[in-house]
């Protein structure tokens, strides 16, 4: 058996772990809006097979203008302002419960490299991992495709990685190889079994001081993959210790963009928020790695997440 046999084997065993991953993706896909002392959902419109439907609309109506966060599938999450941003802000907030033992796994990149990666091989592709047309895992595949093949937005530089090599490259491109840099992401601190309840901000939200940033979001298919891109506007990465009612404490990441003049007018946070477009706005998103390019290794070395 060859090399290319050996991998569409073991696509073919990781295409149960999709059928999990979809059902508890796709199951209900919230976006959590933000606004005053709560929040309110923004959308859990879903089709038959259990899909959330409203950014698949968005991608397909907005683009090219459309912006990551109406793309990227699946989502959570908390659109706010960045006078929000302080301790005792109390918000509601869905955290989605995931068992890392039973999500898709990056491949090696001599691996991802031997299966296409595109919707011109879609039903190759569906055939490969002995999924029907017609499923809800078909669907997500399609999306997935379709949402890396769109061109990006004014000022962004995008790429969808298949492995850890990719994810790496695509980094360096951004922050220059010899740019020292940081992974943080959203931490669940405790085991807490409630997944809907009312988060308050325990101290003041502590600024990771990095010029440039990627952002990383997980993306449904059979094996890990991950929307990766970099805008040349100016952001500013927090790292948010929450507290919740029943005790449970998540070190969050927020993201607040400087400048969404390039965003569609239709943008969720606009529904959310009623903000206008080009305004800053804040997001915390818990399927997402942010990456941090520092500008001197010692800033690197002091940032607790540790360096790459």
């Amino acid at each position: 058996m060859n090399k290319m046999a050996r991998t569409f084997n073991k696509g073919r065993n990781m295409a149960s772990g999709l059928a999990l991953w979809s059902r508890l993706l796709h199951l209900l896909v919230l976006v959590m809006c933000v606004q005053g002392t709560g929040g309110r959902k923004m959308s859990e419109t879903q089709d038959g097979d259990g899909h959330e439907t409203t950014h698949t609309e968005h991608a397909r109506a907005h683009h090219p203008s459309s912006h990551i966060h109406h793309h990227m599938d699946p989502s959570f999450m908390i659109f706010f302002t960045l006078e929000d941003l302080k301790e005792g802000k109390t918000m509601a907030i869905y955290f989605p419960k995931r068992n890392p033992s039973k999500s898709p796994h990056l491949l090696p990149r001599e691996e991802a490299d031997q299966i296409p990666f595109s919707s011109k091989h879609l039903l190759h592709l569906l055939h490969f991992f002995s999924f029907s047309q017609d499923s809800p895992q078909a669907k997500a595949m399609e999306d997935t495709l379709r949402q890396c093949e769109i061109e990006p937005i004014k000022g962004e530089i995008k790429s969808c990685s298949t492995s850890l090599e990719s994810m790496l490259d695509f980094t360096r491109g951004v922050f220059r190889l010899d740019t020292p840099f940081s992974v943080v992401a959203t931490t669940h601190l405790t085991n807490s079994t409630t997944n809907f309840q009312n988060y308050t901000i325990l101290e003041e939200p502590k600024e990771i001081l990095a010029p440039k940033m990627v952002a990383c979001h997980t993306m449904p298919y059979p094996y890990a993959v991950f929307y990766c891109h970099s805008q040349k506007s100016v952001n500013k990465v927090f790292k948010v210790l929450l507290g919740g009612e029943d005790g449970d404490r998540v070190e969050a990441v927020a993201v607040c963009h400087l400048d969404t003049s390039q965003w569609s007018p239709n943008h969720a946070s606009s529904v959310c928020l009623g903000l206008s477009q080009g305004l800053l706005l804040c997001v915390i998103s818990f399927l997402l790695i942010i990456l941090c390019g520092f500008q001197h290794p010692l800033q690197c070395s002091n940032f607790n997440a540790g360096p790459v």
